[in-house]
């Protein structure tokens, strides 16, 4: 696949996935709307299946819309990923990533002009810990990512046909499975940071929120922060790319 086609089908499935991400977090945070206070179930749900939307999309370059499940698959080595495709991936991935929190806030264009707290609406867009430890927050993002990259490598449903695209889900099946575990790591895991497990996620979003999106009296990017789910999921990555070479030398 050709690197114009890579960066628009992962922009256009990561657009797709942050959207509906943001949005369900929207739904439940900004008032005037249907689904406001409805819980953080309610949020866990809205972005399993808001990855599984995006990665139905995204199925021809094959679906990464997270550099840190690029970087997994790059270091694995044998699911057909390139390390020359890997910047066309990343690009494709925060350019989606910018554009999905601009349309979140577009739908929700009213809902943000009528907000009594603007202050606190990063949180719509981003993470942020709930108790504040550089270094725990880090082992946060690297844990749940660890688990989202395993599963990827490791789990029949995840194995990808390497001949074909460079996929984690060489069907609907494999985009359903990794849905339900971002349900149980956002269920269980979630709870301290936030779980981006995905640099894109996170940073694209905020970048949004810094420079692009006119919310009146906002807070600011909360940039001291910004770094932990961009390294911590990339290193739960590469982790779990290391285990998977392991077990494969072992077997």
């Amino acid at each position: 696949m050709s690197a114009g086609a890579i960066i628009v089908w992962e922009l256009l499935g990561t657009a797709t996935l942050i959207l509906l991400g943001n949005g369900v977090v929207a739904n439940h945070v900004l008032r005037k709307n249907n689904g406001h206070n409805a819980g953080f179930l309610f949020i866990n749900l809205g972005w399993a299946f808001a990855v599984f939307t995006g990665a139905s999309i995204a199925a021809p370059s094959g679906a990464h819309l997270n550099p840190a499940v690029t970087l997994g698959l790059a270091i694995a080595g044998d699911k057909g990923v390139s390390w020359a495709d890997v910047p066309f991936y990343f690009i494709g991935q925060m350019a989606g990533a910018i554009l999905g929190a601009v349309l979140c806030w577009a739908t929700y264009k009213l809902q943000f002009d009528d907000h009594p707290e603007p202050e606190n609406t990063l949180g719509i867009f981003s993470t942020g810990p709930q108790i504040q430890n550089t270094a725990w927050n880090l082992v946060t993002e690297i844990i749940g990512t660890f688990v989202l990259v395993a599963w990827i490598l490791l789990s029949p449903i995840a194995t990808a046909d390497k001949e074909q695209v460079p996929q984690f889900g060489n069907s609907a099946l494999g985009y359903a499975g990794v849905s339900f575990v971002v349900l149980v790591i956002g269920a269980s895991l979630g709870g301290p940071t936030g779980y981006a497990i995905n640099p894109a996620r996170d940073l694209g979003p905020r970048i949004a929120y810094a420079f692009l999106l006119p919310i009146r009296n906002k807070a600011n990017a909360n940039w001291g922060y910004s770094w932990i789910p961009v390294v911590g999921p990339l290193v739960g990555g590469a982790i779990a790319a290391l285990v998977y070479l392991l077990v494969h030398n072992l077997t």
